[in-house]
């Protein structure tokens, strides 16, 4: 889709960036900020019951004696990870990793970095996952470069737990006749690197015929990218449909966007867990179907907005 603290705090080719199939996005105004400490052990309202996490001890032993699963994200990217005026990390994943903390028995701590550069992080350790609106590839799970074909390093597994399509947006009043990424040809786009639109414009430019390429620039975040089109340094943008549709709610009090055309390429989110890592990814798998069951998942997701990409499941490596 972002350093503050929330739980989860300081800093989470095809893109597979982040996506959302959601239909429309009204970003709640109220933000579900829940107070994180220990989570492992607490007393029950105060009294002398002692509540332990129900999930704990399906996290490998190292991670569960930390307290701590640390986070590689583009904490950049609202709504589904960003800085309040308060300098918190807020948005969707922040919610759901916090929700997956009270089930493990765990912090989530949230360390900020450039989308392109999580998997290496994740990779060289520096990560135990990463969560930032990253979209499940088959590319990315084999650790296979997109336009190259080449192998960069070892893949991931993921854990899916959203659903969402890439949008195309423009200055407002100004949509120089842009409805679909073949319209592109000839025109500028901006785009945030290493992400699912990056790669579609970049294939789409191969397409185009006549030697009008689309001419693209890439930065290493979204609210970047926004600021050139925003400047008439381009004539559209592209990013995840509900980055796009905030963007285009927001920015300028609503007066900055429009959408074009429909969202295409839906598909799912994925938690990045190193492969060497099989207990950790299972364990936040049985989180994601606990928040999933007692409800607390789907009240994150309408609180944003965003319910259209809900799952019902969490499911590994489901994409394609």
């Amino acid at each position: 889709m972002t350093a503050g603290t929330i739980c989860r705090t300081t800093a989470a080719k095809s893109a597979k960036s982040r996506i959302v199939a959601v239909g429309a996005i009204a970003v709640a105004g109220t933000l579900l900020l829940t107070g994180c400490g220990d989570q492992t052990d607490k007393k029950e309202g105060g009294g002398d019951k002692v509540v332990s996490a129900p999930l704990s001890d399906e996290l490998p032993a190292n991670v569960r004696n930390k307290g701590v699963i640390k986070v590689g994200s583009d904490i950049a990217y609202p709504p589904v990870e960003f800085k309040d005026k308060d300098g918190k990390t807020v948005g969707i994943d922040p919610d759901i990793a916090d929700a997956l903390g009270k089930q493990l028995g765990v912090r989530f701590e949230f360390d900020n970095g450039t989308f392109d550069t999580l998997l290496g992080g994740l990779r060289s350790k520096r990560y135990d996952i990463a969560m930032s609106a990253m979209t499940d590839t088959k590319n990315r799970q084999e650790g296979i470069d997109e336009e190259t074909g080449k192998k960069v390093g070892t893949g991931v597994d993921f854990v899916d737990y959203f659903t969402a399509g890439v949008s195309i947006y423009t200055k407002k009043g100004d949509d120089q006749g842009i409805k679909t990424w073949a319209d592109l040809c000839g025109k500028k786009i901006v785009v945030q690197r290493g992400t699912v639109s990056h790669d579609m414009a970049k294939a789409e430019s191969k397409k185009c015929k006549g030697g009008k390429k689309i001419a693209i620039e890439s930065f290493d975040n979204d609210q970047q990218a926004q600021t050139r089109l925003r400047s008439g340094g381009a004539d559209a943008g592209s990013s995840d449909f509900p980055v796009a549709a905030y963007a285009v709610k927001t920015s300028g009090g609503g007066k900055d966007f429009q959408l074009v055309g429909d969202q295409v390429e839906a598909a799912p989110y994925g938690i990045a867990v190193s492969k060497n890592n099989p207990k950790l990814r299972d364990a936040i798998k049985m989180a994601l179907d606990a928040i999933i069951a007692n409800g607390q998942y789907e009240k994150i997701i309408k609180e944003w907005g965003v319910d259209a990409g809900a799952v019902k499941e969490a499911k590994i490596n489901g994409g394609k």
